[in-house]
């Protein structure tokens, strides 16, 4: 038996161009000899018209089929289009005129048809792509591009409007450096066409077939270009892997968004290194921005904190909330100097002011308090180093239990509506310095926020603010905050290696700066009462713990960033493992055995309930390690804290002399 002769399949709108070219190829031949012969065509048909028609359309539908001319995208139609169809046109004439010559001679057709046939056929197949584009894009512009061979081949992945502008710049720049060699299509209808003569020649599924094939024609790509604003991780950490099989690196494109400078003129396209939050096997959490607008729009809101991750992101979002005035207050200068100026270049019109204070320092904060008359307070000013930590016991004391404490009893005095402690998972059985101070800092705003609760109902409406609400946010750690360990790789690439990972087992709950700040807000309105369709508020004392999804391994994050710079793990780039360090844990946990869970309206968001002593015995507490830590006795303060979080194992950590005296 033969081999049979697959066709491929069209798409409906690849069926519609066929049909489309088909009718013109047609109607181009009647027209030629309309135009040549003008009243005496209909002389001719009574010979040769029919037959003519039939055989040249059959020959033009066949070169079409055979050139892949009803494969390109109209949408994008180009130079590069144009070029095609002159090609294919071209050779329908070369191959009509030796079978009309062996079927009629050409007694009865002048020869001077195939000629305006030629000119006909090209205008009747252009016209209506490029009108086509130009009603959909509203201008000329980029109807007249073509493109020049280029360096460095890639493969995108997309096909959408991002790939096109990212073909057609480089068709547009002779010194661009790269050359789109093919594209993987997320839509089946757009696998088989073109754009701008560049075939998209697979799926994601079938995308190492794509590559096989373009190694055996001596096109093969050398990196992957991601061209879609957005990207599952499981389909990127599958890149990843293929990139690294082949030899490839990978890349994606800015946002169109991000195309636009600021007076909306158009920048050039410039690949962008794949986001390492991109990997986080986790969806973004979907938010109603609506509460948060609610909960800041018309206040004074004050950050404690504001110069850094958390607290700089916590300014900006609050800012496009419109509050009445924002307060930053830092006891770093150039931190708070940075996040001022930033603010002001954004918001300049945005009521603020920007105040170096320490929160250890209650009198300061009192005064400050007194003068900005702030409503809602964020807390996010803490000592977040696990290592420094342990060897400085005394030091973190003071500002994580003893700072956080002065800033509550600061707000509860000036009646400001809420305060919102951000906190960490290493507050959950710690077994750390800082774990423990969090912890010990985490009870006293829940016992405070009981104590308010209680105070206001025992009012019966005497105090109509209600009492300060203390709302406290928990969650693991955030990608490329202070300290974190996406800088230290980060760095550590830049320098060559080798990335330094403490334990091959570590796992963390990672969570990007933006979405762990949104949450930070909506959990915040919850809290105040603020998300529509939600009753009353959470009973006090609760902890708001995010959603941080599935934890990952830091071996694993460390191997994927190194093969995001293009390098492969332990050949390019070594990977050595140095110990856990003191204070540390494999893994984390983001609940207590005795918090009971619960969960609440909103996606991304669970409570957790409170396990806490009576506030004024827990302050009477707080005094003697207040004393403690003041006079910088380190093994004392360890002790506290062991009586204070019965929870807290500690380390075997080697205090200088200075923290242990």
């Amino acid at each position: 038996m033969g081999r049979r002769i697959k066709f491929p399949t069209l798409s409906a709108r690849a069926e519609i161009a066929f049909l489309h070219d088909a009718f013109m190829a047609a109607a181009s031949f009647l027209l030629s000899l309309q135009l040549r012969l003008g009243g005496e065509m209909l002389d001719y048909a009574g010979e040769s018209l029919l037959i003519g028609t039939v055989i040249f359309t059959t020959v033009a539908v066949t070169v079409f089929w055979w050139m892949g001319l009803y494969r390109g995208v109209w949408r994008y139609a180009s130079m590069n289009d144009l070029l095609a169809i002159s090609r294919a046109v071209t050779l329908t004439i070369l191959i009509f005129l030796p079978l009309m010559f062996l079927v009629t001679r050409l007694e009865a057709m002048p020869r001077s048809v195939l000629v305006i046939n030629w000119f006909v056929l090209m205008f009747l197949l252009g016209a209506p792509r490029f009108i086509y584009r130009i009603v959909k894009d509203g201008n000329l512009t980029h109807v007249l591009e073509r493109g020049d061979p280029m360096r460095v081949p890639v493969l995108l992945i997309g096909a959408g409007h991002p790939a096109e502008s990212f073909i057609r710049e480089m068709a547009r720049d002779r010194t661009a450096p790269f050359q789109v060699v093919g594209i993987i299509g997320d839509k089946a209808s757009r696998i088989g066409q073109c754009i701008h003569g560049v075939a998209v020649a697979g799926s994601l599924a079938s995308a190492q077939s794509v590559i096989d094939s373009l190694r055996r024609s001596g096109r093969m790509p050398q990196r992957f270009v991601i061209t879609r604003p957005t990207i599952e991780p499981e389909q990127l950490r599958h890149l990843l892997d293929l990139a690294e099989a082949n030899g490839m690196t990978l890349a994606r494109l800015p946002r169109l968004t991000e195309l636009k400078n600021g007076d909306g003129a158009e920048t050039p396209l410039q690949m962008k290194p794949v986001a390492v939050e991109d990997l986080l096997g986790r969806p973004r959490t979907v938010l109603d921005r609506e509460p948060m607008r609610r909960l800041v729009a018309g206040r004074r809101v004050l950050v404690t904190g504001a110069g850094g991750s958390i607290g700089s992101e916590l300014v900006r979002q609050i800012a496009g909330f419109e509050p009445a005035h924002i307060t930053l207050l830092d006891h770093a200068e150039f931190l708070l100097y940075e996040i001022d100026r930033d603010l002001r270049q954004r918001r300049p019109a945005l009521s603020s002011s920007a105040i170096l204070a320490d929160i250890r320092n209650r009198v300061r904060i009192d005064q400050v308090m007194l003068a900005e008359r702030p409503d809602l307070v964020f807390h996010a000013a803490a000592l977040k180093h696990v290592p420094m930590a342990e060897l400085n016991p005394a030091e973190t004391t003071l500002t994580n239990v003893m700072g956080t404490c002065n800033v509550a009893e600061s707000c509860r005095a000036t009646g400001v509506a809420a305060m919102v402690l951000i906190s960490t998972d290493k507050a959950v059985n710690p077994t750390s310095v800082l774990g423990a101070t969090k912890r010990l800092a985490e009870s006293y705003c829940q016992a405070l926020d009981i104590a308010e609760r209680s105070r206001s109902e025992r009012s019966s409406g005497e105090t109509q603010r209600g009492g300060t609400r203390y709302i406290t946010v928990r969650f693991g750690n955030v990608l490329g905050s202070t300290g974190s360990v996406v800088p230290l790789f980060q760095q550590q690439l830049a320098e060559g290696g080798p990335l330094t990972v403490t334990h091959p087992e570590m796992m963390r709950y990672f969570m990007t700066t933006r979405e762990a700040v949104e949450l930070v807000l909506q959990a915040t309105a919850l809290g105040s009462g603020l998300v529509t369709g939600v009753t009353g508020t959470p009973d006090s004392g609760k902890i708001f713990v995010l959603d941080m999804g599935e934890p990952v391994k830091v071996l694993d994050l460390a191997r994927q960033m190194i093969r995001l710079s293009g390098k492969q793990p332990e050949i390019d780039v070594e990977i050595r493992f140095i110990g856990l360090r003191p204070g540390e844990k494999l893994t984390e946990e983001l609940f207590h055995a005795g918090e009971a869970l619960a969960p609440t309206p909103l996606p991304g968001i669970l409570l957790a309930g409170p396990r806490t002593a009576d506030w004024k015995l827990l302050r009477s507490a707080l005094d003697e390690l207040a004393e403690a830590a003041a006079a910088s006795r380190g093994e004392q303060v360890l002790s506290l804290l062991q009586r204070l979080v019965p929870e807290y194992e500690t380390t075997a950590t080697a205090l200088p002399a200075a923290a242990a005296s």
